[in-house]
C-alpha cells in the first residue's frame, strides 16, 4: 500500500502543471456522476411507488380521487398522467390526451437529463488537457536539451519524455471513466423515460377499455360520419 501511494505521489510531481487541472476535471465529473445515479435511483424508486398506488385507483375509474392522487404525488409518472387526466376535463378523445400527455412528458424529461451530457463534455477537455500538456512538456524539454552538455542529453531528453507522457496518461485515465459513467447514466434515464411511457399508454389503455375516453375520430368527425344524406345535403 505504501509502495502504491508513493508512486501515485510521484506521478503527480512529475506529471507537470496539467495534472492539476485534469484532478479538477475529474473531481467535477465524479461529483455529477454521483449527484445523478442518486438522483436517477430516487426517481425510478419513486416512479415504481407511486405507479403501484395509483393502479387500484385505475382500475376503479374514480376520476376525482385520480386527480386527487396526481395533486398530491409528485413523482414524475403522476405528472404525466396528471396532465391527460386534466385534458380530460375538456375533451374525451384519446388523441387529444395522449397529446397532452406527451406534452407533460417533454417537461418532465430535462429533469432527468440535465448534467448528464457534461459526462462527455469533461471527458473531452480532460483528453486535450492532457495531450496539451504533454505538447508543452515536450517542448520544454527540447528547449533544455538544446542548451545541454551533449553527454547528458540523452539522458535528459528520455526523462523530460517520460514526465512530460504522465499527462496523457493521466488524462485518458479520467477521460476513460467518465465516457463510461456518461453511458450508464444514458441507459439509466432511457429506462425511466420508457417505464414513464408504459405507464401513460397502460392508463390510456384502461380508460378507453372502461370507456372514459374515447378512440377514434373527435366528436365534431363522428358527427358528421353519422349524419343521413338528407342531412348532409342540406348542410
Amino acid at each position: 500500500m505504501s509502495d502504491f501511494y508513493s508512486t501515485l505521489v510521484k506521478f503527480f510531481q512529475e506529471g507537470g502543471v496539467f495534472i492539476y487541472p485534469i484532478s479538477f476535471v475529474l473531481a467535477i465529473g465524479l461529483i455529477i456522476s454521483l449527484e445523478r445515479w442518486l438522483y436517477l435511483s430516487r426517481e425510478k424508486m419513486r416512479n415504481i411507488k407511486a405507479f403501484e398506488s395509483f393502479l387500484p385507483l385505475l382500475r376503479t375509474s374514480d376520476l376525482e380521487k385520480m386527480q386527487l392522487y396526481t395533486r398530491e404525488n409528485s413523482a414524475p409518472v403522476t405528472r404525466v398522467i396528471g396532465c391527460g387526466l386534466d385534458m380530460m376535463k375538456v375533451t374525451k378523445h384519446r388523441a387529444d390526451i395522449e397529446h397532452s400527455m406527451s406534452e407533460g412528458m417533454l417537461e418532465t424529461m430535462p429533469r432527468f437529463e440535465s448534467r448528464t451530457g457534461y459526462l462527455s463534455v469533461l471527458a473531452n477537455i480532460a483528453t486535450l488537457l492532457g495531450l496539451l500538456g504533454t505538447i508543452i512538456g515536450l517542448i520544454g524539454a527540447f528547449t533544455a536539451v538544446a542548451s545541454a552538455d551533449p553527454a547528458e542529453k540523452s539522458s535528459l531528453l528520455s526523462a523530460s519524455i517520460s514526465v512530460a507522457m504522465n499527462t496523457t496518461a493521466f488524462g485518458l485515465i479520467v477521460a476513460i471513466p467518465l465516457l463510461a459513467f456518461h453511458s450508464i447514466l444514458q441507459n439509466k434515464t432511457a429506462a425511466i423515460v420508457t417505464s414513464i411511457e408504459m405507464a401513460a399508454v397502460k392508463f390510456l389503455n384502461i380508460m378507453t377499455y372502461n370507456r372514459a375516453i374515447y378512440a377514434g375520430a373527435p366528436v365534431a368527425e363522428q358527427a358528421i360520419v353519422e349524419q343521413t344524406p338528407q342531412e348532409s345535403e342540406k348542410s
